[in-house]
């Protein structure tokens, strides 16, 4: 089972299968607003919808400390392109 992980003082949420990391998302902040810059999953783990995760265990994060989101992140940005589910938190 792939437990997902959110760790503030490392700006980023990581996937972890057992003690394995095998993704991660991170972000730079300026204090109001997150902007996501990085999403990844090892190869043999892709397409089981771990980078989905990844971004929206982000997205709730931010959702309860209050910050606005953004994306540099080129998964990121098409995912937040495909839904308006993320529309409350997101920087447009």
């Amino acid at each position: 089972m792939i437990d997902i992980n959110y760790k503030a003082n490392e700006q980023r949420s990581v996937a972890l299968d057992g003690d394995r990391e095998i993704g991660e998302c991170t972000y730079v902040t300026d204090g109001r607003i997150w902007t996501i810059n990085h999403t990844f999953v090892s190869p043999e783990y892709g397409g089981q919808g771990i980078a989905k995760s990844l971004v929206e265990r982000l997205v709730a994060e931010a959702r309860q400390a209050g910050v606005g989101l953004a994306a540099t992140c080129s998964y990121a940005v098409r995912l937040f392109e495909k839904t308006n589910a993320y529309d409350d938190v997101l920087i447009k």
